[in-house]
């Protein structure tokens, strides 16, 4: 009997193998990709002996949502490719004739059409990081949006995302496009969404697409999909030209609009000598051109990371959080006995600060939140904003629930409103008349009338101010952030990541919290406990939980929106009365948030960890 059972288990198996073959060779029959049909045909001929990296490639489409796509690149409906790129720019031009579509007026006369009438002719700008393949991503997402009757401007080259979203308001453009997978590992590719102009109200133009937008666009991709053969895109049509390459003028103009954000006459010292990374991405030349308008000019570029390279050959993942990542810019530092290092990640939306530690005499990168907390003071010494120019109105200030409270009361005492918004800045950059937002994952927005999402090239320019000015006062970013500890306490905060191989495993431990809350973290009993799946007046749902105890210590733990792991955000705050117990508070703190640490891997049954 258990031979019948293992020969039919076998047949099975070689069943599944054989209808994953066909689906693939279907796919690589329609590839556009000389390259990833290569790679499939591969995976194809080696099936029977290791299937797992076909059966993954086909395990389902790629999911477009709030971050668009990111994936690793390859073939199949699980990866980046020119297929499932063609889908979704076909997907995102159907769903801009569909706002755009104004409803007919019926006559007895009217003659019918299977076309809607458009109120008007939507626009779209395209952009695009180095990465393999990302400029022809972008390109052929030019060809479909030209082909489907929508106006479609190209950046001109390799660009920071912040040069993207910057260019969706200049052009008044109802949509933007830009292929990154910003800082994510370099197999990886991404498509991210933005609205704007006609298309979205005043206080989302420029900004990351929201709810309900995704799904939208989501069943306009599955439209499209489904057609009799994987991998068929002969339904989408394609233009061979007609779309506009921009020139130098919008590049030049995102510069020089912020290079103006520095104000010379309140803030006149340019004495600072600066360590720039741009970790092989592309921020490297539009950062260094900002800072020498404003009058920056001692800058030291780390050499081995300056030029763009997709491969990104000294880092282990292209993200200034990640251990390591800045050693080069922290060896260079020493060598010419710089004031700061600022580093931008992959695609220039986020910035990095190190600075040289007075109480042990090395390099480190400041925490987000401590960032966040020193842009913050610098802007309410400015007046609440940064762009002069911007309308008038008094400041708001916002940042994410999983970022550091320190904010709000930076912004309670300069009499600005403060408002919480979920992760991301799809939230925090269409907060109405914001002027100043951040998140602790190094994300910042200081110019939201130029760029409405974070921005790691204006953010950079105003810490090179702050930095330039504290110097000229003999004083450090982390005299400010005493400061600020002795008058509001100091407020410490960490981040663990749990990553996950099944995503059921995610599921499992979120339901764990929510049968099995947690009663206390570091001994302090738990007084507050929200369910962030339950909306709101002031947020949205989203799946998370959310403790306060007693002591003020802060927990939110929370799946990842683009990679499988549970994220988790501590925070504790320490009183602190008098300058001579900084440094105990600062123990004190660590200790604190080491015990939070343990706490959160029980409550997730995650003890040996």
């Amino acid at each position: 009997m258990r031979h019948v059972n293992q020969s039919q288990s076998e047949s099975t198996a070689a069943l599944e193998v054989a209808a994953l073959q066909e689906a693939a060779d279907q796919w690589a029959r329609h590839d556009p990709d000389p390259a990833t049909a290569a790679t499939l045909r591969a995976l194809i001929a080696g099936a029977l002996e290791d299937h797992a990296e076909l059966a993954d490639s086909f395990a389902g489409e790629l999911q477009f949502g709030t971050a668009g796509l990111r994936a690793a690149m390859g073939p199949g409906p699980n990866r980046m490719n020119k297929i499932v790129v063609r889908r979704a720019a076909a997907g995102v031009a159907a769903h801009l004739l569909a706002l755009a579509a104004a409803p007919l007026q019926e006559t007895d006369d009217a003659e019918p059409s299977s076309s809607p009438r458009l109120a008007y002719q939507p626009r779209a700008v395209v952009g695009y990081d180095a990465r393999y393949n990302s400029a022809d991503f972008a390109r052929e997402t030019a060809a479909i949006f030209t082909a489907a009757g929508i106006e479609t401007f190209l950046l001109p080259a390799a660009l920071p995302t912040p040069v993207l979203a910057y260019a969706v308001r200049a052009l008044s453009c109802e949509a933007g496009i830009m292929v990154t997978a910003s800082h994510n590992p370099r197999q990886d590719n991404g498509y991210k969404v933005y609205l704007g102009g006609r298309a979205v109200a005043p206080e989302a133009r420029g900004v990351q697409i929201v709810a309900p937008h995704d799904s939208l666009i989501a069943g306009q991709i599955a439209t499209i999909a489904a057609t009799p053969e994987m991998g068929d895109t002969a339904n989408i049509s394609m233009a061979t030209d007609d779309w506009t390459v921009l020139g130098a003028d919008v590049v030049a103009a995102y510069k020089s609009s912020v290079a103006a954000l520095a104000d010379a006459d309140a803030f006149p010292s340019r004495e600072l000598r600066i360590v720039h990374t741009s970790l092989h991405g592309v921020g490297h030349e539009t950062a260094l051109a900002v800072l020498n308008a404003a009058g920056f000019h001692d800058i030291h570029p780390v050499p081995e990371q300056s030029a763009p390279d997709p491969d990104f050959p000294t880092v282990v993942f292209p993200n200034p959080e990640e251990p390591g990542a800045m050693d080069l810019a922290f060896a260079l530092a020493k060598k010419v006995d710089a004031d700061i290092v600022l580093a931008n990640d992959p695609d220039a939306d986020r910035a990095a600060v190190g600075a040289l530690d007075p109480t042990t005499g090395e390099w480190h990168q400041l925490h987000g939140d401590q960032v966040g907390a020193l842009l913050g003071t610098h802007l309410v010494a400015r007046g609440g904003r940064a762009d002069s120019t911007a309308v008038v109105g008094d400041p708001v200030f916002a940042n994410s629930i999983v970022s550091s409270r320190l904010l709000s009361k930076i912004a309670a005492t300069a009499g600005y409103e403060h408002v919480q918004t979920l992760t991301g800045f799809k939230w925090i950059s269409r907060v109405p008349a914001l002027t100043f937002g951040y998140e602790e994952a190094l994300g910042y927005c200081v110019a939201p009338e130029l760029v409405r999402d974070k921005d790691g090239i204006s953010a950079g320019l105003l810490l090179a101010e702050m930095a330039a000015e504290l110097k000229a006062a003999r004083r450090t970013f982390f005299d400010v952030l005493d400061d600020l500890a002795l008058e509001h306490g100091l407020h410490a905060s960490n981040q663990i990541s749990i990553r996950v191989e099944e995503l059921a495993d995610i599921s499992a431990m979120m339901d764990r919290l929510r049968t099995q809350p947690p009663a206390r973290f570091d001994g302090s009993p738990v007084t507050e406990l929200r369910d962030l799946s339950v909306a709101t007046p002031e947020l949205p749902a989203t799946d998370g939980m959310w403790y306060l105890t007693d002591k003020g210590t802060r927990v939110i733990i929370r799946p990842s929106g683009t990679e499988p792991k549970l994220k988790c955000y501590l925070e504790v705050i320490i009183p602190v009365s008098d300058p001579e117990q900084l440094s105990a508070a600062r123990v004190e703190a660590q200790r604190a948030l080491s015990a939070v640490v343990l706490d959160v891997k029980t409550a997730l049954g995650l003890e040996s960890l």
